[in-house]
């Protein structure tokens, strides 16, 4: 695991000042603390951090081929590697090193821009080839790690794991990008391709990017994507084998290191099957740990232990105090630009921990959007046979007005909140599903922007993140477009995000064995009643682990990592809110409304409403700005 960064000339071979290539290289120390190099030809620049997991004695990057023509800097696992070493050397190329970094330059030396497709793992990287006078770019299929890239305005191609490095740069414009606040509001990050910054964009997953000198920048090639075609014929015994087949064996492959290697166990069902699987692969025991919380509402550790205690693993556990916010400034600078997932800060402490114990763990992300996990799925099924039964004609405008009129009520129980339920009974499917997934929802969010701020959007809605993933999902089928919707945004813009960032903080490798891309393109395959029947979710999953797992583990209510916002805000957090939103960079910017601001502060304190997650989100932005932005003159900063 490692940070890569570069610099490219994309017009001539200007020189490439190792000094800003070395700056924008040791922003990322954290990410590869065990060595750091740079590689400087004319208008060529390439640097690494590296945390050393495989071949730690002789993987060092930048790293060549045989003849120096072709060079690479590379972050993540090519966990076929192995098999890919012999083929090649078959084929006439020579090793030196048993590194998986040397078959990415081999590979592309044989099958060009297509050995992206021979690749079964977790990688970023960037190569320069030449001879060919190409820099050539590529992102894993489901985003597991990131690429950020900018094009500044004399040419220079800048590239990195994280927006930080670019930053380093003098010259990135730091432009914040208007259409990436919409969609930070709506969803709690910035969707790919954007950034917080105009000029700065991410390589969205499954894509490469190759840039020939001297010729314009094409848009990134799409690669791969997962087609839900729901035909397995396979019985449900049958899918339940299959899955374990499939699950141990990419767990397997995930427990190739020469370093102490973990597992992240939360109680839930996806981390338990892996380290169940590990268990049954692993000659010792398996390192694991959790997070408690001092909150019994969303402590999970009780579960975690029982799997621990079943398979004897080595189970390390620490506890998060309910009041542990003292992260947020920490977030805003590994995040580099607007993030509002809370649990963030548990997802953090989790891999504090781990680190103490292990260099590498697997963790169970990916399992929700593979198998139809979530609750959410559940909840828009529900909506999904309602909307069908009332044509669009009638269900439209009756349920329009019902969302209108009924009350906010955040303080009834759930079976009473029907305004959330009425206004997604009037919008389409996809439209609905956007509206369920939104942080500040419409028209709060049109009331919290200034009239500057909704003149620049020019009616542009996050909603379009949605409506352009589900024209290429190649299905109708409502819960596999969900699926594939989430896997396309919140896995790749949220949870991969998080994980990413929090595992970096601390040098740590995280490995994601349901993000398989074999795995999941099996799963695609499975009809959806194997994944939600009954408001069951991950049915197969959980039918195929009952053997292996204590049945309250894989059937108690769904729980996840959560912090108590609420109660923040009306207790230790209060001074800090009212300090950072009603006064400033949050409104000296004139991105916000600052009467609604103020609004939802004084409303929230007194229990009028609940508005902890908008909250949050603005406390998150203000963070931002605040060591972002910095002391850029304001006409910059709204540009």
């Amino acid at each position: 695991m490692c940070g890569i960064t570069g610099v490219f000339d994309t017009r001539g071979q200007r020189a490439v000042i190792p000094a800003v290539l070395r700056r924008m290289n040791d922003s990322q120390h954290h990410r590869g603390p065990d060595e750091g190099s740079v590689h400087v030809e004319p208008g060529v620049g390439f640097g690494h951090r590296r945390l050393s997991i495989i071949d730690v004695a002789t993987g060092q990057q930048p790293l060549f081929n045989e003849d120096g023509s072709v060079v690479v800097v590379f972050n993540g696992e090519i966990y076929n590697y192995q098999s890919l070493i012999p083929e090649l050397q078959a084929l006439g190329h020579r090793f030196s090193t048993k590194s998986d970094t040397e078959v990415i330059v081999h590979a592309w030396e044989q099958w060009g821009e297509d050995c992206v497709k021979r690749f079964r793992g977790m990688f970023a990287f960037a190569l320069w080839d030449r001879n060919q006078q190409v820099l050539f770019m590529a992102r894993d299929r489901l985003g597991v790690k990131p690429m950020h890239y900018a094009v500044l305005d004399d040419g220079m191609l800048l590239f990195g794991s994280e927006l930080k490095s670019l930053m380093a740069h003098d010259s990135l414009r730091r432009d914040i990008d208007p259409l990436a606040v919409e969609e930070y509001f709506a969803l709690g990050y910035v969707a790919e391709p954007r950034t917080i910054f105009r000029q700065a964009l991410k390589l969205p997953p499954a894509t490469t990017l190759l840039v020939r000198r001297g010729q314009p920048i094409p848009q990134p090639k799409v690669y791969w994507d997962v087609r839900f075609t729901l035909d397995n014929k396979a019985s449900e015994e049958e899918a339940c084998e299959e899955l374990l087949r499939r699950l141990k064996e990419s767990v397997k492959l995930r427990m190739i290191a020469e370093v102490p290697l973990g597992a992240f166990l939360s109680g839930g069902v996806d981390s338990s099957a892996v380290v169940a699987m590990m268990a049954g692969l692993s000659d010792g025991p398996v390192q694991t740990c959790s997070i408690g919380f001092a909150d019994p509402q969303y402590n999970e550790s009780e579960f975690a232990q029982r799997v621990a205690e079943r398979y004897r693993t080595d189970h390390h556990v620490d506890q998060v105090d309910s009041d542990d916010f003292d992260l947020i400034d920490t977030l805003a600078a590994l995040y580099d630009e607007p993030y509002a997932d809370s649990s963030a800060i548990p997802t953090y402490r989790v891999c504090q921990l781990a680190r103490q114990h292990v260099t590498v763990a697997l963790s169970g992300d990916g399992g929700d959007e593979t198998f139809g996990g979530y609750r959410r799925y559940k909840l828009h099924m529900m909506e999904e046979r309602m909307r069908a039964s009332l044509p669009a004609s009638v269900r439209t405008p009756l349920f329009g007005f019902l969302g209108r009129v009924y009350p906010k009520a955040d303080w009834a129980p759930r079976v009473l909140r029907a305004k959330t339920t009425f206004e997604g009974m009037a919008r389409t499917s996809v439209q609905a599903y956007f509206h369920s997934m939104s942080q500040i929802r419409e028209p709060a969010r049109s009331r919290l922007y200034s009239q500057r701020l909704r003149s620049e959007l020019g009616g542009y809605s996050a909603m379009e993140v949605f409506r352009r993933h589900a024209a290429r999902a190649g299905t109708d089928d409502p819960l596999a477009l969900i699926q594939y919707i989430d896997m396309q945004t919140y896995l790749v813009g949220d949870i991969n995000t998080k994980v990413d960032r929090a595992s970096m903080a601390h040098s740590l490798e995280v490995r994601e064995p349901l993000m398989d891309h074999e795995l999941v393109e099996w799963a695609a395959t499975l009809p959806s009643a194997l994944k939600l029947q009954g408001g069951n979710g991950k049915k197969v999953l959980k039918k195929a682990l009952e053997p292996a797992l204590p049945h309250d583990v894989l059937y108690r209510p769904k729980m996840g990592f959560a912090v108590p916002l609420a109660r923040w805000f009306r207790g230790p957090l209060k001074q800090r809110v009212r300090g950072s939103l009603l006064q400033g960079p949050m409104l000296d910017g004139g991105w916000f409304d600052p009467s609604v601001i103020r609004r939802m502060v004084e409303d929230h304190e007194s229990g009028r409403h609940d508005h902890s997650t908008p909250l949050w989100s603005l406390l998150m932005f203000d963070a931002f700005l605040r060591r972002s932005i910095g002391e850029l003159p304001a006409a910059r900063q709204a540009a």
